[in-house]
């Protein structure tokens, strides 16, 4: 069902690279042995993954017929050229000339083109959230209702936040920008164990002491650990009071995280790598987690719709994840999670928010421990002169 009647169709789909440099990486400084090779990336030891030095997302901009625009964007930090190229020269011609408002549709349509092929996620996943995100904002900005008030309502005007990540080379100052961060209204933060260099209980220690026994304090394992280390450390982390555990040990391991989330003692989160319904489905049907963390910019406001519905049929908390991005799959997950009861917290990536908040108007604010979510037409943000000029066009 279409989700309002018009006579509009999208007449072409643009696509950029938005760059999102900083001076400091993403996490902080680099660790012994890791360097920065000749494409720009490298390798953090703690937790084996590929991070770029250079931090980019990938935009898209759909416009109909009668010149509505809509934007989208996705995770675009390693090889965004690939999802580019998915766009570009497959989906496009599949969404040039369809009506927008058969959105859901329309993303139907994309997954089903490579489902048999077992093009379920990744790259080709990506690249759908993006034009699914653009097709919800032409949406409300036609039927001139936020994403939330076409997604059933606005049910938060605000959303608590909890800061993300301490990027300081020593424990001393991380705990030093957690207090500046308490100080500005924040009580909930979270810290990465790949840089938790003294190990996560002297991390969580720190922080306790420094935040007060009231304080939430969550850590992120990246997926860095076995299942016995995950279920010990979990122990050790327990006198300290943890909030939450993130993504204890590899994606792939289902069964194992099932067991960690059985067994712990402590709540875990997961959620940020999964694209689709069915890979909710496939963790949550077996009590694997205790929180959702689904990201906008692999799922789309479709899918995170779906996922976040199934966690709370399974009376799970929603706590939705952010990635580097340029602010609008942000835009999009505010919109999304305003309208979910069971969205409790959302994730602040205050080092990339606060520089690169280059939007129009005033809807993309987090203060005082919680985002404002916007009012406005479809996602309630367009990219400011600031951000056009840090966007570079890739040709079709």
């Amino acid at each position: 069902m279409s989700l309002l009647e018009s006579q509009d169709r999208i007449a072409s789909v643009e696509i950029f690279v938005v760059d999102l440099s900083q001076d400091t990486p993403y996490l902080g400084s680099l660790r012994e042995g890791e360097s920065v090779n000749r494409s720009g990336y490298f390798v953090r030891k703690g937790n084996r993954t590929v991070y770029p030095r250079k931090n980019r997302s990938l935009v898209v901009r759909l416009r109909t017929a009668d010149g509505v625009e809509g934007w989208g964007e996705t995770y675009g930090l390693v090889a965004p050229l690939a999802t580019a190229s998915i766009i570009s020269d497959l989906l496009t011609d599949f969404v040039v000339g369809r009506d927008p408002g058969d959105v859901e549709i329309i993303h139907d349509d994309l997954y089903d083109l490579m489902r048999v092929r077992g093009y379920t996620g990744g790259f080709y996943l990506d690249a759908l959230a993006a034009i699914d995100i653009a097709l919800w904002d032409i949406t409300g900005k036609i039927a001139n209702q936020s994403i939330s008030e076409l997604l059933g309502g606005t049910l938060h005007e605000k959303i608590p936040a909890y800061v993300s990540g301490l990027p300081e080379d020593t424990l001393t100052k991380r705990c030093e920008l957690a207090a500046s961060w308490k100080e500005r209204g924040f009580d909930a933060v979270k810290f990465a164990l790949p840089v938790a260099d003294e190990g996560g209980v002297a991390e969580l220690t720190g922080l306790r002491n420094t935040l007060g026994g009231e304080a939430k304090i969550a850590i992120d394992l990246h997926w860095s650990l076995t299942e016995q280390n995950a279920i010990d450390l979990a122990k050790e982390l327990e006198p300290h009071g943890p909030w939450f555990l993130e993504a204890p040990v590899p994606t792939e391991e289902i069964e194992a995280l099932a067991r960690v989330a059985e067994t712990s003692g402590q709540r875990i989160a997961v959620g940020e790598e999964w694209r689709t319904f069915y890979d909710a489905r496939l963790r949550i049907r077996r009590n694997a987690c205790h929180i959702v963390q689904p990201e906008m910019g692999h799922t789309g406001i479709t899918e995170f719709m779906r996922i976040s519905r199934l966690a709370m049929e399974h009376g799970l908390e929603v706590m939705p994840h952010a990635t580097i991005g340029s602010g609008i799959f942000l835009a999009a997950s505010l919109q999304a999670s305003a309208a979910l009861p069971c969205v409790t917290a959302h994730e602040f990536q205050h080092s990339i928010f606060e520089p690169f908040r280059h939007f129009t108007g005033d809807a993309m604010r987090c203060e005082e421990g919680s985002y404002f979510v916007a009012n406005s037409a479809g996602l309630g943000v367009e990219p400011s002169e600031a951000m056009r000029a840090n966007m570079t066009l890739i040709p079709a």
